[in-house]
């Protein structure tokens, strides 16, 4: 075992778009750690009983939890021009991951586009060449001309379905390049799972406009849509959270998490922040008298060391101040240094 920083490497994984699977055991003892990536982190995400919980087990001494943490969603957009200008930052704001692709220089530069992790250059019937799309990404297809949207339908319908895919244009041109692609011999079913004319229809007219109704779509494709079945019991992680705890000094904070909601509460299992002794806090279990409740015992543990579980009931507070939120959370608040890290090879929680 060792006491080495193992969230450093969890942060360069999820930088990486890989899938991590913390799984942790809090004994009277002592508190171990093991991290497991992409393969590995997907057996455990097979095990996780479902949203509410990250408990795997729970008895009066010990609990094992397995936090299943997803690099934020990457969001490809083809086209650099009026729209994507808009659009780049408003999802930056929701924490995508931003690739730009466009063929003109001068629209496809990082000056143009500061919030994007990628911006490519190069001609539309490259993009193979370029981009690999995954099943869990979101794909919006706001070029110049039907040639060029064709282009990169094309491509997006001959690969893994990404997550959503939505395309602009009038709905005569829309219809010219469905007819194509389908004449192509494309399955007809894919091509209608297709968003367009793209975004929802909220009377939109000027580029920023255009790039909140496709965000619009895009969140509700996302949380209420196939990949919302798939994300149960995973949580997009907290990239600031994460980073801090790579790169932080953990002996001068608690790490506080949610591991089970019920009801109507401000944030679901897996909802992570950090905690310093004068109040400081980065991330969030939900404000308010949620993060109230547990920041006196916070405090005892950075001083002292070790974790404790405290569980928030919110229905009194929500009953009597008003609140929209109600409901309960089983809160873990541990010292962000106290844990031992076992490697995935050696860790006792595979027997």
């Amino acid at each position: 075992m060792s006491t080495v920083n193992h969230y450093s490497q969890l942060y360069q994984s999820l930088k990486k778009g890989q899938l991590v699977s913390l799984v942790s055991r809090y004994s009277p003892e002592l508190v171990t750690k093991t991290l497991f990536v992409d393969e590995e982190a997907k057996k455990w995400a097979s095990q996780t009983p479902n949203v509410e919980s990250l408990y795997l087990e729970k008895n009066l001494e010990s609990y094992l939890t397995v936090e299943i943490l997803r690099p934020h969603p990457r969001m490809i957009i083809f086209g650099g021009g009026h729209i994507s200008k808009a659009l780049v930052p408003m999802a930056s704001l929701l924490n995508y991951h931003i690739v730009v692709y466009d063929d003109r220089p001068f629209f496809a530069n990082p000056g143009r586009f500061p919030e994007a992790q990628k911006v490519i250059c190069d001609a539309f019937d490259a993009i193979d060449q370029n981009i690999q799309i995954q099943g869990h990404e979101y794909v919006v297809i706001v070029t110049r001309g039907h040639k060029h949207d064709q282009d990169c339908l094309r491509f997006i319908l001959n690969g893994q379905e990404p997550a959503y895919m939505g395309m602009i244009g009038s709905k005569r041109r829309v219809a010219i390049v469905r007819r194509q692609i389908e004449a192509e011999g494309i399955i007809k079913d894919k091509i209608d799972r297709l968003h367009s004319p793209i975004g929802l229809k909220i009377g939109a007219v000027s580029p920023a406009e255009l790039a909140v109704s496709i965000l619009a779509e895009v969140v509700a494709c996302r949380h209420s849509g196939q990949e919302a079945k798939t994300l149960a019991g995973e949580a997009t992680a907290d990239m600031e959270v994460m980073e801090w705890l790579a790169e932080g000094d953990l002996s001068q904070a608690a790490v506080i998490t949610v591991l089970s909601a019920k009801g109507s509460t401000p944030r679901a299992a897996g909802a992570k922040m950090v905690a310093f002794f004068d109040g400081r806090t980065i991330g969030s279990i939900g404000g308010g008298c949620a993060e109230a409740a547990v920041m006196g015992q916070a405090r005892e543990i950075i001083n002292t060391g070790g974790y404790a579980l405290r569980t928030v009931d919110l229905t009194d507070s929500a009953d009597e101040d008003g609140m929209v939120c109600g409901g309960a959370m089983e809160i873990m608040i541990e010292a962000a240094n106290s844990a031992l890290w076992d490697s995935p090879e050696k860790s006792h929680f595979l027997t």
